[in-house]
């Protein structure tokens, strides 16, 4: 039955090789999707914003990491599929059923399109783009959301307009037009099933994915659990949630691929943990009374979440938030803010951000000209300071202060050093190192009794007080203004 799986998930059209996964066999729908332009822009969009002003490898794209999510995400459904056929103790002459199958087949791709396009709303820089003053302020600009949407009916995967655009609803945006323009049907698949476990969507699922959702949880459950069932209705959103915890969750594909590949091309080795460990591991986990459907972990396996959770924590805290890479953020912040003084370019990003037809356009390689061009003129700018590696001093590292604590220290820290206190900039990352939690609910650990040959599900923080040590946690660095003339003068912190 196994061999029936792999044959059938096996078939690929093509094969791209990555540095970090090896050989990615891709179909031939999703060979159309990364040739699209709205996914090709992906290229030019640095995964890091300009962590390589630290870390000198750290160059690598949204694009590979896009199409490293796909493969991470194929990876663990498939090995939880495996799993679960290794110990039902099925034989290999024992097939599956063409529904099931199907269902299997269907599910999986997609999850792969769920992944690939997952990232596809990020512009320029990534998340500092839309940390920027000036960005914030465009994004808020009332009726962005339906200009974005023109011509176009979101009703299928939003029920009403967002406050506030964030990079997740512009993915979705480019998911629409990208899997609209390729031959999906071909496939099988429907845009909305993929949109539908995409993040800040609520998607009515197509009725080929409920009748696969429900074959997979007979399959899954064992087909008692499905006949008759009162959760017939409930079926298909559980099947949808378990591949949406799979695309973005506490245990997703997107946070192992971006921790494999920054610390890959960053060359650092803090904390790693062991995919191949981790995924042989996961389970399909399943309560028909809750009811519940999700990611389950074995006993044996906790060692492994452990570490994958320790890598993330000890890769904020020594990459992401080290205190030279959080003022470069700083810089660049005030950089684009600076840009965008220029009334051409705020038109420009402007109509990119409201219009798909120009939204390609909006990449890193537009910034950094625009950086360029602003440092010629002045060279006290904070765009001289991007362009030519002028970092700010560093003064001192505090770790979760309040608002009114980093007021306070940075006040001292001007006292002591007969600084104006205007000269002292604050940048701080806050950050969720672990949602596990004690009412934490996404992923339960799997408990097998030999003896009475059963098996119960347990929350992770009853099986484990490892996950106790992990909360939010903000990191503070403080420096000295650089000496500039021109351009916005606003501390942010955030």
């Amino acid at each position: 039955m196994r061999r029936a799986v792999n044959d059938l998930l096996g078939a690929y059209d093509k094969l791209i090789m990555d540095p970090v996964h090896g050989g990615i066999p891709l179909y031939r729908h999703e060979i159309q999707v990364i040739d699209h332009p709205l996914f090709q822009r992906l290229r030019n969009i640095c995964q890091n914003d300009i962590l390589s002003l630290v870390f000198p490898g750290a160059t690598h794209s949204r694009f590979l990491h896009s199409i490293g999510v796909m493969h991470v995400g194929t990876r663990m459904f498939r090995s939880m599929i495996d799993a679960y056929l290794r110990e039902r103790q099925l034989s290999e002459q024992t097939d599956l059923s063409l529904s099931q199958l199907d269902a299997i087949d269907y599910l999986a791709k997609t999850i792969r399109l769920g992944c690939l396009l997952h990232d596809s709303g990020h512009s320029s820089f990534s998340h500092q783009f839309t940390q920027a003053r000036r960005i914030r302020e465009l994004m808020s600009r009332p009726g962005r959301f339906a200009d974005l949407w023109r011509g176009v009916d979101y009703s299928a995967y939003h029920p009403e307009e967002p406050d506030e655009l964030e990079h997740e609803h512009y993915s979705v945006r480019v998911a629409h037009d990208v899997l609209t323009a390729v031959d999906l049907e071909s496939a099988g698949l429907y845009a909305r099933d993929v949109i539908g476990i995409m993040e800040t969507t609520e998607v009515r699922p197509s009725e080929t994915f409920c009748r696969h959702a429900r074959t997979f949880w007979a399959f899954i459950a064992g087909e008692d659990a499905a006949a008759g069932s009162p959760l017939s209705e409930n079926i298909p959103g559980l099947v949808m949630d378990l591949l949406s915890s799979i695309v973005s969750g506490e245990i997703d594909a997107d946070r192992a691929d971006y921790m494999l590949r920054d610390g890959f091309h960053s060359s650092v080795t803090i904390g790693g943990f062991n995919l191949d460990h981790l995924l042989s591991n996961l389970r399909f986990g399943w309560d028909v009374s809750e009811p519940w459907l999700g990611l389950a972990i074995t006993q044996k396996g906790l060692g492994a979440l452990e570490d994958f959770v320790y890598s993330r924590h000890q890769m904020y805290r020594k990459v992401y938030a080290h205190k030279t890479a959080l003022g470069f953020d700083w810089l660049l912040r005030e950089a684009i803010n600076e840009v965008l003084d220029d009334p051409e370019n705020f038109e420009w990003v402007d109509t990119c951000l409201s219009d798909m037809a120009y939204f390609a356009e909006l990449t890193d390689n537009f910034f950094w000209e625009a950086f360029r061009k602003v440092a010629r003129k002045h060279p006290k700018s904070f765009s001289f300071c991007i362009v030519n590696r002028v970092k700010l001093n560093h003064l001192d590292t505090r770790e979760d202060l309040s608002a009114r604590g980093i007021e306070r220290h940075s006040a001292w820290l001007a006292g002591e050093l007969s600084l104006n206190p205007a000269q002292v900039v604050t940048c701080s990352m806050r950050a969720r190192f672990s949602n596990i939690q004690d009412n934490f609910n996404g992923i339960k650990v799997l408990v097998r009794e030999p003896i009475h040959r059963t098996r119960s599900l347990k929350k992770i923080t009853d099986v484990s007080a490892f996950f106790s040590k992990f909360s939010d946690g903000t990191i503070t660095h403080f420096y000295t203004r650089p000496d500039v003339t021109t351009g916005s003068q606003e501390s942010l912190t955030e």
